[in-house]
């Protein structure tokens, strides 16, 4: 068998002809390009035990243990993404890009579905490649040089965890003092493994924009996210049992559809150490 890339509608590829618990150190060069330059890569009829998942991932980096998110009993290395029938609120509703507030960004994730609703649970993964291509020559320019805020303090922090404890939700989350991370980066960067160019500020973690007003911050951002989430920049993807979704925070938005009510859904994630990122 040899892999093949199929350009996904929107954001991302569907990668075939590959058995990613026997991934060799070539196909996973491959795998880092397309990565590079689709942003998500998709695979389907999957078999990855928990220990599979770890040598895979260590493939393409460290990985990052997550100070927020429950670890997978005896895998410290693996984050638990779970909701229970009985929760109404699911893990990644809001448009995001993970790890945003931390100084060296996690360079993605690989997320493995465990257990499936029946019907729904599926996410949405948006380009910042494409977006960005399609902006307006004079919003290039404008936001070309700036730099944008992002913090977990209001996600993950005290008063985040308190509101979810009066609704049953904090035993999904946890260590709320640890979150103080507050980072800078450019709003527009250049890619680390493709040099394209890709918008890097997101409606979850970014803040406000620098060395502007409050206001112009504010119309700047709102320009941005409305413009971003324009449907020719998205791909919905459709778990199945062995699905397995690659993608990078440094190329994409993602958001989990939360339309499964009364049924569990549970997906094993691991998320790969980054490096400084750069206009």
């Amino acid at each position: 068998m040899s892999l093949t890339i199929k350009p996904a509608e929107g954001a991302g590829a569907y990668i075939g002809g590959i058995d990613l618990s026997i991934l060799s150190s070539q196909e996973a060069k491959q795998l880092l390009d397309a990565l590079g330059q689709y942003g998500v890569l998709f695979f389907r009829q999957q078999s990855l035990s928990p220990e599979s998942h770890i040598e895979l991932a260590e493939k393409f980096g460290s990985i990052n243990i997550n100070r927020f998110f429950t670890a997978v009993e005896g895998y410290p290395q693996i984050a638990q993404v779970l909701k229970e029938p009985d929760q109404k609120k699911n893990i990644g509703e809001q448009w995001h890009t993970d790890h945003s507030y931390d100084q060296v960004p996690a360079l993605g994730s690989i997320l493995v579905a465990r257990e499936l609703p029946q019907s729904g649970g599926d996410t949405i993964f948006v380009s910042m490649f494409a977006a960005y291509d399609a902006l307006e020559d004079k919003i290039k320019k404008r936001i070309a040089n700036l730099t944008a805020v992002h913090s977990s303090r209001h996600v993950f922090g005290a008063d985040a965890q308190k509101e979810a404890n009066q609704e049953g939700e904090a035993p999904r989350f946890k260590n709320a003092a640890a979150a103080t991370q507050d980072a800078v980066h450019p709003v527009v960067i250049r890619h680390p493994i493709s040099g394209k160019k890709g918008i890097y500020v997101n409606p979850d973690f970014t803040v406000r924009i620098n060395d502007v007003s409050e206001e112009e911050s504010e119309v700047l951002l709102s320009t941005l996210y409305d413009h971003c989430l324009n449907l020719a920049f998205r791909h919905q993807f459709s778990w199945q049992p062995g699905s397995v979704a690659f993608w990078d925070n440094r190329a994409t938005w993602h958001q989990a559809i939360n339309d499964y009510h009364g049924q569990r859904r549970l997906m094993h994630r691991i998320t790969l150490e980054g490096e400084a990122l750069f206009a």
